[in-house]
């Protein structure tokens, strides 16, 4: 689950990390209102969940509320990459300015199975290009879950970022309470870009994003409150509701997987021919006849698609009741869209050996046994 950033921010400024002071608005009027709070000038910010917000117009400097109320007007309903802008973040201006900005990021290594710290100097770019050309400027660090994080660490960190030592303290203490933060909220990403040097010498999170990891939202019960189901396409709530992993793509090749390992696979595969998957899905272990029926009226429901690839090897999932939540569902949808099913695994057999109970043409429906 993402936050919006004024939710990260709120988030961070809760663990000690310093923000700006700032508002949200969903009018033009109520953007005038806190500028007027703020004292006048103010920074007019897109909230959406994506990047690139300034370069598409999202962000904007005004001198007075007059100017914040204009550009809440033009942000208030901008198409940014295909979200939608229906709330802005009205932040006071950094205090003296802004004298350099950082990037600052606490993010899982799976592959090192360890939260890693990543910085750089180069704050407010685009970090991948920071990677891509001068990947000497990264720094990172791996911090050991029976250790956390300790103090060496902020100086290593500081020391590769060239930080003046006058500066030192307030950075341990914003890397402490970002950890804190990524912790406490089971985070899989936490990340302020930029972390501002302001004029007058103080450390600020400018911006911010947070992930949350959806498996623990059960025990986050506050950030899971946040969540904007507004955003989520109803296909992927109703998938939420029966226990589903379906996240909704562009291409027109429809997937019904079991095993995500296996899902990201056929999708590669897909795409390896030429190929654009509609979706991810994962039925996942132990599957009813139920939840495959809805799985595939889900992903025939999108009328992108022009075929569905059911990849099916049973272990836990039986290949009988993977076939009859097939014939479950094409009982109920009319659809002429060609489907290959390759059922292997546990009652394989039984499953392409299934008929429907009242034989008819349903659709193009050819199965692979090999």
């Amino acid at each position: 689950m993402n936050l919006y950033e004024y939710q990260a921010k709120r988030l961070f400024a809760q663990y000690g990390v310093p923000i700006p002071n700032g508002d949200v608005a969903t009018t033009p009027a109520e953007a005038r209102a806190v500028a007027e709070k703020l004292g006048g000038r103010v920074v007019v910010k897109s909230q959406v969940h994506m990047g690139g917000r300034g370069k598409a117009g999202g962000v904007k400097l005004a001198n007075n509320p007059d100017e914040a109320e204009f550009h809440a007007n033009n942000i208030l309903g901008l198409d940014i990459k295909g979200h939608i802008t229906r709330t802005v973040l009205v932040d006071e201006v950094a205090p003296g300015g802004i004298a350099q900005e950082i990037y600052l990021a606490i993010l899982i290594d799976r592959a090192a199975r360890k939260v890693m710290i990543m910085t750089s100097a180069e704050g407010g770019m685009d970090i991948e290009q920071v990677a891509a050309e001068t990947p000497e400027k990264i720094f990172k660090i791996w911090i050991d879950p029976q250790v956390g994080l300790k103090p060496f660490h902020g100086t290593y960190l500081a020391n590769g970022l060239n930080l003046d030592k006058t500066l030192w303290g307030q950075f341990w203490h914003i890397l402490s309470g970002l950890y804190n933060c990524f912790i406490g909220s089971d985070a899989s990403l936490a990340e302020v870009n930029p972390l501002v040097i302001t004029g007058e010498g103080k450390l600020m999170a400018l911006d911010g994003k947070v992930t949350i990891d959806d498996s623990a939202l059960g025990r986050q019960p506050k950030l899971a409150e946040q969540n904007d189901e507004s955003i989520v396409p109803a296909s992927e709530l109703k998938a939420q509701e029966v226990g589903i992993n379906f996240i909704q793509l562009d291409g027109n090749i429809g997937c019904m997987v079991n095993g995500a390992g296996l899902a990201m696979t056929t999708m590669d595969i897909i795409k390896l021919f030429g190929g654009e998957p509609a979706n991810f899905l994962d039925i996942g272990g132990g599957a009813t006849a139920e939840k495959v029926a809805t799985a595939l009226e889900l992903i025939l429901s999108d009328p992108k698609v022009k075929a569905v690839l059911i990849n099916i090897f049973g272990g836990i999932t039986r290949g009988d009741v993977v076939a009859q939540g097939i014939i479950t569902a094409l009982g109920k949808i009319q659809t002429d869209v060609p489907m290959i099913l390759r059922l292997a695994g546990t009652n394989a057999k039984e499953g392409l050996e299934s008929k429907p109970s009242r034989p008819r043409i349903v659709g193009k429906l050819v199965i692979d046994n090999s």
